[in-house]
């Protein structure tokens, strides 16, 4: 038998992972700025709209989830 969460629990956990998509979001963007400081601007660059990216899905999926109003 599946036990179901309350609203309270289920947004707990979802503060959760967010902390680690934000975390790993701005691991990669700087990760970037390391990149366009030793390698070249182009593959700094590409890392780092990757990290942005990144963030941004994560970002509409919890405006899609929670149907937070601006």
């Amino acid at each position: 038998m599946k036990r179901r969460l309350s609203e309270a629990q289920e947004f707990e956990i979802m503060k959760l992972v967010l902390d680690k998509f934000l975390w790993l979001g701005f691991g990669i963007m700087a990760y970037g700025l390391y990149q366009m400081y030793n390698a070249t601007i182009q593959i700094g660059l590409a890392w780092i709209i990757v990290g942005a990216v990144i963030l941004f899905l994560f970002s509409w999926i919890i405006v899609k989830q929670y149907e937070i109003i601006r």
